[in-house]
């Protein structure tokens, strides 16, 4: 079916959005939903490769939460690739999300709360019914946004994506905690001379929940020759790796980056500087077996003390590294060479990635103030700055939201010309700028279409962490999307779903999202009061691109 067309802070929220990592993901989303479901005695029923589960339904989708993918990264187990879950007896409840895994910068009301409980490898399954031999449907496997630093999977409700809304087509999604932060990411001489495969723990997680899918996702009416991987922020940059990693090839078939393509990752070396000096101030230095036993005895909140603060980061926090095994190349490279496990491809951004990063800075600020001349005049310099002269703008804060943001946009743009030479792409941009949004009201803040706002368009509800409250732009006062919001999110729905099974957003044909071609560029719009589309040069004229690529030699 065809959907209609009608500084400390800083430097953490910066992993996220220039470096491409953020977010999503939440503590306490949908405990409602899942409450509702436990002690249904003829709740649904699943046999797994780990024993059988039962879960509940709700509005005619079934959820099972909570499905252990892995073994708990537990002693011996940290920082080594996941190893298989061991079989439990009798039936599992699933009617109750698992343990987020360990974090804590939560950059505001994005994510939430801390964790240390490192058994945290789970997974959550939605979908209609088992569906019949023949007729099994596309599956959506979910990557939580968080700067690869925090979020969890227990804020995104897959339910409307399963049911494919009143346009799309019914699929069975799938949600997933990965490990993050230190623990997820982290070269180290003493672990690393194990060896296993290292480094990019975060990613081997991702790859076992696939496996563990194409194994399971049968049982639950899934395709699991029909896997389409994505995720939002690090879920997309996540993705991406995945997309080089040669331990990835065949476990997915089809991509969404969701706030948006990246060229580059951290290097080996870089990496390896910041797991050295952790060690160092862990009081676990070397490179010896002996220093490897003592980082596995550190407790998880030592771990977590070193990593950061609730808003801000340590130089000791890592993120995807090009180590040469699970991410050989780096992603530009990759991307030039069509060094990469080929896939039809959807992706784009927000239209103002970049307010993301200031609504960071003034949560964080006391008293809660906006962007002053002076904090953009420092940060903005050079012919940056005379490329965005504060005349031009109503605010500073705006000044920077249109610098922050057209510098992610001519990345994706980038990105999206490369890999149009070797796949099917299909480009958007959300340019809706009305949407509830989960921070409070700030003096002199308005979201516009910020990073992670477009969410709650595909996962019903999203509101970021357990302090994240979605409000009206304009009054202030709490709301959920509503009216035309619906019919928006409706499309999108039925966009990534029909995506998910037949690597097209219309199902079929051209229009009215049309691909993205070397020969003819288009971008589709998301927006109220409808949709559009328009030419690739109209996005980089609005963003700058003729600047921004002068500046990064594309």
């Amino acid at each position: 079916m065809k959907f209609s067309s009608s500084h400390d802070v800083r430097r953490s929220v910066r992993n996220c959005l220039f470096a491409c990592s953020l977010l999503a993901g939440v503590v306490g989303s949908l405990p409602a939903l899942a409450n509702n479901g436990n002690g249904q005695p003829d709740g649904p029923t699943i046999s797994t490769s780990g024993g059988p589960i039962r879960g509940f339904t709700k509005n005619g989708v079934n959820f099972f939460l909570g499905i252990p993918y892995a073994a708990p990264p537990i002693g011996d187990l940290r920082w080594r690739p996941p190893q298989p879950a061991q079989r439990w007896q009798g039936l599992r409840d699933a009617t109750e999300y698992a343990s987020t895994c360990p974090q804590v910068t939560e950059l505001g009301a994005f994510a939430g709360p801390t964790s240390v409980n490192e058994d945290c490898l789970y997974l959550n399954v939605f979908s209609t019914g088992s569906g019949h031999a023949g007729q099994k449907k596309p599956v959506i496997v979910w990557i939580y946004g968080g700067a690869n630093e925090d979020g969890e999977s227990n804020d995104y409700d897959g339910s409307k994506l399963a049911t494919g809304g009143p346009l799309g087509t019914p699929t069975v999604v799938v949600t997933i905690n990965y490990r993050i932060g230190i623990l997820g990411f982290f070269s180290n001489p003493a672990i690393n001379a194990e060896g296993h495969l290292a480094v990019n723990y975060g990613i081997l997680d991702q790859q076992a929940a696939l496996k563990w899918v194409q194994q399971n996702i049968a049982a639950f009416g899934g395709d699991p020759s029909n896997i389409t991987l994505g995720g939002q922020s690090a879920g997309a940059n996540n993705t991406q790796a995945n997309m080089v990693s040669p331990y990835a090839k065949g476990l997915f078939q089809r991509a969404i980056l969701q706030s948006y393509p990246v060229t580059s990752w951290l290097t080996a070396d870089a990496a390896l500087t910041r797991g050295t000096n952790f060690g160092v101030a862990s009081g676990c230095p070397g490179a010896s077996a002996s220093a490897a036993k003592c980082l596995r005895n550190l407790s998880a909140a030592r771990v977590l003390q070193l990593q950061g603060t609730p808003n801000t980061t340590t130089p000791y926090l890592a993120q995807i590294t090009v180590d040469g095994n699970v991410v050989p190349f780096q992603a530009d490279d990759a991307w030039k060479s069509g060094k990469f496990n080929k896939m039809p491809i959807m992706t784009g951004n927000v239209h103002d990635e970049g307010n993301f990063t200031i609504g960071i800075n003034e949560y964080f600020s006391s008293p809660q103030a906006p962007m002053s001349a002076e904090q953009f005049n420092a940060a903005v310099t050079g012919a940056a700055a005379a490329q965005y002269p504060l005349s031009n703008y109503a605010s500073p804060a705006l000044a920077y939201n249109a610098y922050g943001s057209d510098s992610t946009a001519c990345t994706t743009l980038h990105v999206i010309r490369e890999w149009a030479t070797d796949v099917p792409v299909y480009a958007y941009e959300f340019n809706y700028q009305k949407a509830p949004y989960h921070f409070p009201q700030m003096p002199g803040y308005t979201p516009l279409a910020t990073h992670t706002i477009d969410i709650q368009f595909l996962f019903p509800g999203y509101h970021g962490g357990i302090l994240g409250v979605n409000l009206d732009q304009a009054t202030g006062q709490p709301r959920e999307i509503g009216g035309d919001e619906v019919k928006l999110s409706d499309q999108l729905v039925a966009a990534w779903t029909n995506f998910a099974k037949t690597g097209n957003p219309n199902g079929s044909g051209n229009s009215p999202w049309p691909q993205f071609t070397q020969g003819a560029q288009k971008f589709f719009s998301q927006n109220l009061p409808s949709s559009s589309v328009y030419a690739a040069d109209a996005y980089a004229t609005d963003h700058k691109c003729a600047y921004w690529n002068a500046v990064r030699g594309y």
